[in-house]
């Protein structure tokens, strides 16, 4: 396991004994990332809120230890297999969306999501070929539109 894995472990772990929780870090190699598997008894901690507190995490440590990656590889924290079971709901929110635009002929907007949650949407969507999906917004605000591709003219 390369060394700055075992910094930003080690990162999280001393973070976590500071503020009190419950919470251990594990780091493991993955496909171009380090995987830091969080767990213990304040786990729901993390993943309340949407797991705004797990993205925080893990931006904080992506934006502490970058310079110790290669380039495209990157950090990702996970609790109790948090981030797998939410790209499924994301994929069947996909789908659901895909169905009312084709029924209604109407856009379907989502509430505001992070890029990586939009990112899986976008890319679930993307071989159908009657539909068109775009990020509008700004910041925080920013969210996902699904609509119907209009006829080439």
């Amino acid at each position: 396991m390369k060394e700055v894995y075992g910094q930003a472990e080690q990162f999280l772990n001393d973070i976590f004994r500071m503020a009190g929780f419950e919470l251990h870090a594990q780091a493991s190699e993955g496909d171009n990332t380090c995987i830091l598997n969080i767990d213990g008894p304040d786990s729901p901690l993390v993943r309340s809120e949407g797991g705004e507190l797990l993205d925080a995490l893990e931006h904080f440590v992506n934006q502490s230890f970058i310079r110790g990656l290669a380039e495209g590889e990157r950090f990702v924290c996970d609790v109790d297999n948090f981030r797998a079971i939410r790209e499924k709901e994301l994929r069947a929110m996909a789908r659901h969306a895909a169905d009312r635009v084709r029924s209604t002929g109407l856009p379907f907007f989502f509430g505001p999501m992070s890029a990586a949650e939009r990112r899986v949407i976008h890319l679930s969507l993307a071989e159908d070929e009657s539909l068109f999906t775009e990020s509008v917004g700004e910041g925080n605000a920013r969210r996902l539109k699904v609509s119907l591709k209009t006829p080439a003219k």
